[in-house]
């Protein structure tokens, strides 16, 4: 017997996923490596409490999480099964030729997934819910039995995806389960299931209506007494803002790029939230008791798919009237004429993203797709936000804007928006039409197909966004991240590249995250995006003067402090759980201390990367400027990684003021603190030394230097003091 491979249903210690669950998501919502041996006595008995592994063809006599198994013994001469009276299998012969213990193991295997369903469907009748009802003997992974065809709960594309295989109805795969039981016409019972769901969920429905009322009340009472006021002075700003001369020409030269830029980063969007969430949505409970009955599931799914659409398309038409009413303040349209064409991009590019989402939910294939191809659209977003840029300063290419422009559903929605802009967009009614053509067929073909998404996807989708809604209502927003972080990776392994093993230990730690660096390059390049971003709104802070450059240059330095957290992933992996800092051969303050070197010396390659062009254009104090703010940021985002366990008890200080309680602003500063100490210096240093200034003599470097040598000084030492306070002894 391999002891190596864990049974189904044990709890798991180390790293194994329980059958059923996603990928660092327990069962009851809680976030990754939260399972506990404690959790055993609320599990499903599983074919392993019987003694079996089901699939694996082994027999194990090791405690699950429901008890011990029952071991496997044969008598040494007569090969009589020993086991005892009434256990599965109990008495069976050997062949004379002897048989394998793979083959006995398999028979032992059939007998009591037999014995299991046997008894579950007994234990149905006597408990009255018949035998429709979710057994608790049943696997938490195994769909339940369903219509064959395309609206069964357990379909071609369920059984395809199972096998990593989403070639749809044309796939080998049978839509019966294991024992060859399915439901047939006769037992169609969606009418009577779906119209007891309404009655019994009359009430609750009341009650959130209520709520939801009360929730929007506190949304107008807010908007109308804060958002009026920074509306009104939004507003007067970009007014003034555009009577400026060559604003614009500037912004209607950089608007074919920026709409482009705008409808890629939108389908982008919707094929990354559809790894972990997606359009089609259910919660647990139906999954666990509406899909395992009676009905055709397309009367389930297609709801949920329709209201996400419309939800969408509803929030796509109050954007286009937003970027209408933009356009008219900034001069470069009429409010009608503006609203009009902004139009097919608000109705049609939503419904088109919810398709796209759909297609991603549903297949496995789809799925590693965006992932293979995310990095290559995030470099396009990239490449268009630098085109609009270069072409923002005068440097327009017509002929790539039309090849872009003309490419796809990203540029022809925004056809019509450069036409009520500059005039000059011939064709822009055939593009609208064939946006149209495309959003109709999208939403008609996504409709049908909202019936089969696989049950196993909805699972792990409806698993995710439990865990990320239960932490974030306790705060716990690392807890979030690493929940949706395992779904978006989809239990790919990071690129197997290797280093040579350093010949000293004091190397090992700065070895290991440079290790974990080049095996997960998405790291790399999302640090590289956003010190580009902090680049360029840099470069638009030195143009501005006043109160509103330091506002802008604090932005910049927050997305700078953003991409270098990025490279500090592993000291946020040696806190989450501090046993895993067992491996060093270095106590925990100074672990912390040398997982900022990696950090350090990747973001000053990046930030002199992000420097080069403004050396090109005469602003060589960038190459020391830029790389000169990486330090304090590195030592920020070890500090943040150290802080502890989230202190909700912050957020119950009852500070009561005029204005409310006080307590949460209480605990954003604490748990923003790492961010503000390293940011706020920087830019007073930055923003009110002078040497952002043109012909700002050399002697404004120092205090910038100093600043930012006495800022990463103090957050080192404040990394040392909370990583013993980590390992100090309760009380």
């Amino acid at each position: 017997m391999d002891s190596s491979v864990p049974p189904r249903g044990a709890v798991p210690v180390d790293g194994a996923v329980p059958p059923g669950e996603a990928a660092g998501v327990g069962s009851d919502g809680t976030g990754p490596d939260t399972y506990t041996r404690a959790d055993s006595a609320n599990r499903a008995v599983t074919p392993a409490a019987s003694g079996a592994v089901p699939g694996t063809g082994q027999a194990t006599g090791e405690t699950t999480g429901t008890g011990a198994a029952p071991e496997r013994a044969t008598g040494p001469e007569t090969g009589t099964d020993t086991r005892p009276q009434g256990a599965p299998g109990a008495g069976r012969k050997r062949s004379q030729g002897g048989r394998s213990t793979r083959d006995a193991d398999v028979d032992l295997r059939e007998d009591a997934q037999v014995d299991i369903r046997e008894e579950a469907h007994e234990d149905a009748h006597e408990t009255g819910s018949g035998h429709n009802a979710p057994s608790r003997y049943e696997d938490a992974g195994a769909a339940p039995r369903a219509f064959p065809g395309p609206g069964s709960a357990r379909t071609a594309d369920d059984s395809a995806d199972a096998a990593g295989d989403t070639s749809g109805p044309d796939s080998p795969f049978t839509d019966e389960e294991d024992d060859g039981a399915a439901w047939g016409p006769e037992d169609d019972r969606t009418e009577e299931t779906l119209r007891l769901l309404r009655d019994k969920r009359r009430a609750h429905r009341g009650q959130r209506r209520r709520d939801l009322a009360v929730s929007g009340y506190v949304a107008l009472l807010f908007a109308v007494g804060y958002g009026s006021t920074l509306g009104y002075r939004f507003v007067r700003d970009l007014e003034h803002l555009a009577a400026q001369d060559g604003v614009t020409e500037a912004l209607r030269r950089a608007l074919p790029a920026v709409l482009v830029l705008l409808a890629c980063g939108l389908a982008l969007l919707a094929a990354r939230d559809a790894l972990w969430r997606g359009p089609v949505l259910v919660s647990r409970p139906d999954l666990s008791w509406l899909l395992s009955q009676p009905v055709r599931r397309e009367r389930v799914l297609r709801p949920v798919f329709r209201w996400t659409l419309g939800l969408l398309t509803a929030v796509g038409a109050l954007c286009a009237v937003g970027g209408a009413v933009l356009l008219r303040l900034t001069g470069l349209a009429g409010l009608g004429e503006a609203l009009a064409l902004c139009a097919p991009a608000g109705v049609c590019l939503p419904p088109l993203a919810a398709a796209l989402a759909l297609q991603v939910e549903r297949g496995a294939r789809a799925a590693d797709r965006v992932r293979a191809l995310t990095p290559y659209v995030l470099l396009a977003v990239a490449l268009l936000a630098g085109q609009a840029a270069w072409a923002a300063a005068g440097h327009r290419s017509t002929v790539l804007e039309t090849a872009e422009l003309w490419s796809g559903p990203w540029g022809w929605a925004a056809l019509p928006v450069v036409h009520a802009v500059t005039g000059q967009a011939p064709g822009w009614p055939v593009a609208v039409a064939l946006l149209a053509v495309a959003a109709s067929a999208a939403v008609l073909h996504a409709d049908k197909a909202a019936g089969t998404v696989p049950t196993r996807r909805l699972r792990a989708r409806a698993a995710t966004v439990a865990t990320v809604t239960s932490v974030l209502w306790s705060a716990e927003l690392r807890a979030a991240r690493l929940a949706v972080t395992e779904a978006l990776a989809g239990g790919a392994t990071g690129a197997r590249r290797r280093l040579r093993v350093p010949r000293s230990r004091r190397l090992a730690v700065v070895w290991r995250d440079a290790l974990a660096l080049l095996r997960a390059p998405e790291r790399l390049v999302a640090a590289a995006l956003w010190l580009g971003a902090g680049a360029g709104t840099a470069a638009l802070a030195v143009a501005l003067d006043g109160g509103t450059r330091l506002i802008v240059l604090a932005a910049a330095l927050a997305l700078g402090w953003l991409g270098v957290a990025r490279l500090a992933e592993t000291a946020r992996l040696e806190t989450d759980d501090l046993r895993r800092s067992s491996w060093s051969p270095f106590r925990l303050p100074t672990l912390l201390l040398m997982h900022v070197l990696v950090p350090v010396a990747a973001g000053v390659l990046l930030a002199l990367a992000a420097a080069v062009p403004f050396a090109l254009q005469g602003g060589g104090r960038a190459l020391l400027l830029m790389p000169l703010c990486v330090p304090p940021f590195a030592a920020a985002a070890v500090l943040a990684a150290a802080r502890g366990p989230v202190r909700t008890e912050l957020l119950s200080l009852g500070l009561v003021t005029p204005a409310g309680d006080a307590s949460v602003f209480v605990f954003l500063g604490w748990y923003a603190a790492p961010f503000v100490s390293a940011v706020g210096p920087l830019t007073a240093a930055l923003g009110l030394g002078g040497v952002l200034d043109a012909g700002a003599p050399v002697s404004s470097l120092v205090r910038p230097v100093v600043v930012s040598a006495g800022v990463t000084a103090v957050l080192l030492f404040a990394v040392v003091r909370r990583a013993k306070a980590l390992v100090r002894p309760a009380g």
